[in-house]
């Protein structure tokens, strides 16, 4: 190792360097695309490797001035591939005629490597392994595969070509979101966090949440849901939050295992919560060429009816274990008035972006807007060592999202350049034998299994790339497919095409609750020091809003409707998933019987259901009869229910 005077301080300046350059660029331009994606991967790869493997030691264990000669040796490296582009690049194109030189295949390859490792030092074995194993498919294992999957193969000069110097490979579309969208959101996050926000998000909880039936339990619920506007990471969001509410959940009387199921399940919201919705959302809006605002107001109900699924839990649970809600005197108008320079941040992006100026324009405006707003206040004023406290907090945590997205860049290079995607859309089409349902099964078992070796994002990226076709012409009527194939467009075939992306964008996210690998979980366990895997089965359980969703997106027009059926779905949606919970968990206020459990069972499933799946007629209009039977069912159950639930507690009385 190697003793480098105020190497913390300089890594730290490097930090604040590097959020500048982003922000300046994202917000008045200055060069191209191409350029600008190598810088983004040089610069955040180069902090990697200074500051990443010191961050795995323990705090108290490692001099933060020290630094591996070798780690030193590929920040250097990593920085010298984006001053190459700049330098060579032209000359290419002039000189060369696009043919590779010897130093040009040196560089590309250098690059790929660098990335390659740095996404193993912070993810794993198992993303390398997957882009090599892509890289050997194109290059030679392709001409030794019969069948489907077989390919030609391709020369390495021409490989090397596509992933360094083209819009296919490294420094692609996904770069391009990374480098743009998620590096933005991510700063203003960084932003908002360094304000205070967090410490506002949990006390607005908890003066609004605290005092029902289970309050802690609503609380990390609520306080989840309101941080996952700003971060849009699970494992953030439990690791931030979930140390407060994880501990309140605990002392009100909530087991272990139940408060950090429950924290990991509302954080995993965080990632379908508008309006950021992690780095997925602006991935898919670059995929689809659906606006970034069509994508976050179509996913405002399901996010809030995910939410609901998990407070029925803990109502449920605190009912059956008499947690009641907190004795607190929290006044939720000091907090509102200390704290409601917050609302002008975010108030002013959704303003933006609903305006009509770009996700990366109205985010940088919104961290102006932070910084200002700040000084309405006495107590949470923004100052120089906030304000760059928070530069640096921003491309720290973008280096393992932004290197990540790049190399997966090669994954998405590979699987456009073989038609391995076209070739996976037939098979999903081939194996459901045209069942929409089945089609969805298939990408939750394959999202699951990517899931337990690729983050979300990556997850997401992949299976959309290899399904998203088949699941778009499933949905559609033979007869529009038809059209669709003779050239002709229809407006309806992009809410189609959105649809598609948001189920396989949902299924995703279920890898941070779904056992073996489930980091959310994991996490929320370490703070409450409650078994892991036990863990990660409650949340699993918990987090059923994450396949109830995908079905609706798929069979309802939650999505594809107008807004009248949308609000009309959410609402019967609603009481359809709380009928589920209780058929779960077998207790409302007592403890329900089978036949009851086989009723609720009923009425989730008429609730959920439109006509057409049983093809029935809608008589009503908007309204659909199976909701009309339903939610009747649903009246009688919990009418019925009551009453014998006091007649109970009557008898008791008496006996007493």
């Amino acid at each position: 190792m190697l003793q480098i005077k105020y190497f913390k301080e300089m890594t730290f300046v490097y930090a604040i360097l590097i959020s500048l350059f982003h922000f300046y660029i994202n917000i008045w331009g200055g060069i191209s695309d191409l350029w600008f994606n190598s810088a983004h991967f040089a610069l955040l790869a180069s902090l990697g490797f200074l500051t990443y493997e010191a961050s795995q030691v323990d705090k108290e264990d490692r001099n933060e001035n020290e630094v591996s000669a070798v780690n030193l040796v590929l920040a250097v490296l990593s920085l010298v591939t984006f001053v190459y582009m700049v330098l060579f690049e032209e000359s290419l194109y002039a000189d060369y005629d696009a043919q590779m030189r010897m130093s040009d295949l040196v560089i590309a390859s250098l690059t790929i490597v660098l990335a390659i490792v740095l996404v193993k030092k912070s993810t794993g074995y198992i993303i390398p392994g997957l882009i090599i194993s892509c890289i050997a498919y194109l290059l030679f294992l392709g001409q030794y595969i019969d069948g489907l999957f077989a390919f030609a193969g391709m020369t390495p000069e021409r490989f090397l070509y596509r992933m360094y110097y083209t819009s296919e490979g490294l420094f692609g579309p996904i770069a391009t979101i990374s480098s743009t969208y998620v590096f933005m959101f991510i700063l203003f996050a960084a932003f908002l966090l360094k304000s205070g926000a967090g410490d506002f998000i949990v006390d607005v909880s908890s003066a609004v949440a605290g005092k029902y039936t289970g309050g802690t339990g609503h609380v990390a619920v609520f306080s989840s849901a309101l941080m996952g506007t700003i971060s849009g990471s699970a494992v953030a969001n439990t690791v931030s939050t979930g140390s407060i509410t994880i501990p309140m959940m605990k002392k009100a009387g909530f087991k272990p295992t139940f408060a950090a199921a429950v924290e990991a399940a509302a954080s995993t919201g965080g990632q379908i919560m508008p309006p950021i919705m992690g780095a997925g959302a602006f991935i898919m809006a670059q995929m689809t060429h659906i606006p970034f605002v069509t994508i976050i107001s179509v996913s405002v109900l399901p996010a809030i009816l995910y939410f609901a699924s998990i407070s029925f839990y803990i109502n449920i649970h605190a009912k059956e274990n008499n947690i009641k809600g907190e004795d607190n005197n929290i006044k939720i108008l000091p907090i509102l008035r200390e704290g409601f320079h917050f609302i002008i941040p975010l108030s002013t992006l959704v303003g933006l972006l609903i305006y009509g100026f770009s996700p990366t324009y109205s985010a940088g405006i919104a961290i102006i807007a932070i910084v200002l707003s700040s000084y309405l206040t006495k107590n949470k004023r923004m100052g120089i060592k906030e304000i760059l406290g928070a530069f640096a907090l921003g491309s720290q945590n973008m280096v393992v999202t932004g290197v990540l997205l790049i190399a997966v860049g090669i994954i998405v290079g590979v699987i456009n350049i073989s038609g391995i995607g076209i070739t996976f859309s037939q098979l999903i089409m081939e194996w459901s034998d045209n069942s929409l349902l089945i089609a969805i099964v298939l990408i939750a078992i394959a999202s699951l299994v990517l899931g337990m070796g690729l983050p979300v994002t990556a997850s997401y990226v992949v299976l959309s790339v290899l399904s998203a076709p088949a699941l778009v012409g499933l949905m559609m009527s033979p007869e529009m497919a038809a059209l669709v194939n003779a050239g002709i467009e229809i407006p309806e075939v992009a809410m189609y095409l959105l649809s598609a992306h948001l189920i396989i964008f949902w299924l995703s996210q279920d890898s941070n609750l779904t056992p073996p690998v489930c980091l959310a979980a994991f996490a929320a366990a370490a703070i409450a020091k409650a078994p892991p895997m036990k863990t990660g089965l409650m949340s699993w359980k918990i987090g059923k809003g994450m396949y109830i969703m995908p079905v609706l997106f798929a069979f309802t027009p939650l999505i594809t409707g107008s807004w009248m059926e949308r609000i009309e779905v959410f609402s019967f949606a609603f009481f359809g998933i709380m009928c589920f919970s209780i058929l779960m968990e077998g207790y409302w206020d007592k403890k329900i019987h089978i036949i009851e459990r086989v009723l609720y069972g009923t009425a989730a499933v008429l609730l959920l259901l439109q006509d057409s799946a049983l093809d029935m007629d809608s008589y009503f209009g908007i309204i659909q009869n199976t909701h009309l039977i339903g939610i009747s069912m649903f009246i009688f159950l919990m009418s019925t229910h009551k009453i014998a639930a006091k007649k109970g507690l009557m008898n008791e009385e008496v006996s007493v």
